[in-house]
């Protein structure tokens, strides 16, 4: 479940993949104008995610999250707030790359896609111990091909295997994105939406940019009476520590 004393909803924007670093950082503007407190990168061109880590901190105030499928090491030197940790990984890599961000201050989203991955978390902190920050913040993907259902009931009985005070977000890919936002609203969780997940806003309505899928979430928190988290709050609930320009 959500932190005990979070009354708000973390947003996390999930930008759909682009080359342009301009064009990125006026999608994240535009988002966080509207109540997403984190970006969620898939870095394209590893060599510059330094480049996309600068721009947004200069032109931007929320967490950056970075994401690739390798070299990670280049995303480390980048210096983001935050990477993800797929739990899926080899188990020596994912025990590397989890000391290796809490070595240098960097926050874990632990990304799970499987069932079978909750054990491999749980273990990973028994093992070796709290990330940097000391929060667990797991990213719950559910509707990937092979993965977890995207419907309320995987979400729910997916709860009962995060670890002990661990906080969640969840996102649902393409045709599960509703259906997992309401029940993710319902039990106290967090949201990541965007165009990286789905393209489609309704039946027959493609998306038209990321902030559409922002402000719908936003709405939805609202009406919860869970409003988006300023990244101030934002930083606390995850841990992420350092300046925050507001």
């Amino acid at each position: 479940m959500a932190r005990p004393g979070s009354r708000g909803t973390l947003l996390t924007v999930a930008p759909r993949a682009t080359g342009s670093v301009d064009g990125l950082v006026a999608a994240v503007q535009s988002s966080e104008r509207v109540g997403a407190a984190v970006v969620r990168v898939r870095v394209v061109d590893v060599g510059k995610a330094r480049e996309v880590v600068a721009a947004l901190r200069e032109r931007t105030s929320v967490i950056v999250r970075l994401a690739a499928d390798a070299d990670r090491p280049k995303l480390l030197d980048a210096v983001p707030d935050s990477l993800v940790c797929p739990v899926d990984e080899p188990w020596e890599s994912l025990v590397d790359l989890h000391d290796d961000l809490r070595e240098r201050g960097i926050v874990p989203e632990y990304e799970v896609t499987g069932a079978a991955q909750f054990d491999v978390l749980r273990r990973l902190l028994g093992e070796h111990g709290p990330p940097s920050g000391g929060r667990v913040h797991v990213g719950l993907v559910l509707g990937t091909p092979g993965g977890l259902p995207g419907d309320a009931e995987t979400l729910i009985e997916s709860l009962r295997s995060l670890p002990e005070g661990a906080s969640f977000s969840a996102a649902g890919v393409g045709v599960a994105t509703i259906p997992v936002m309401l029940a993710a609203l319902a039990v106290g969780g967090h949201l990541r939406v965007g165009m990286s997940d789905t393209e489609s806003y309704a039946e027959g309505q493609p998306v038209r940019d990321d902030v559409q899928l922002v402000a719908r979430a936003a709405g939805l928190a609202k009406i919860a009476q869970r409003p988006p988290l300023p990244v101030v709050e934002a930083r606390e609930l995850l841990g992420v520590h350092g300046p925050v320009r507001v």
